[in-house]
């Protein structure tokens, strides 16, 4: 990917972030990952991860449903050429990092005593 494609993808990865802190409730606290950027700049995919976990379903309904503010957002507070297509995906990846991260936590805990 480009630089000017990774920059595209950090602001509006941060544009997010920001709507989700100003507008969604805490509960579930919902964390804004990434941005994957179409190479045309037309569509993104915002990941998120939530606490707790059980509660990304419930996140995702919410995103889905602002959508069109987050992309709104966007247009507001960047000179993007283009305002992509707005779409918000459960980050799997970043949660079962942490899940690993957790159990080499415990494993070397274990080692420790």
């Amino acid at each position: 990917m480009s630089d000017r494609h990774d920059k595209v993808a950090e602001i509006i990865r941060s544009v997010a972030a920001k709507f989700v802190t100003q507008e969604a409730n805490t509960n579930p606290l919902i964390t804004v990952t990434r941005a994957d950027v179409a190479p045309n700049y037309r569509r993104v995919t915002i990941f998120f991860t939530t606490i707790p976990d059980e509660r990304e379903d419930d996140a995702l309904i919410f995103l889905q449903r602002h959508a069109r503010e987050v992309r709104g957002r966007i247009k507001k507070d960047t000179n993007l050429k283009y305002i992509p297509h707005v779409e918000f995906s459960i980050d799997r990846g970043e949660r079962h990092r942490q899940h690993i991260d957790t159990l080499l936590q415990n494993e070397s805990d274990s080692d420790t005593s």
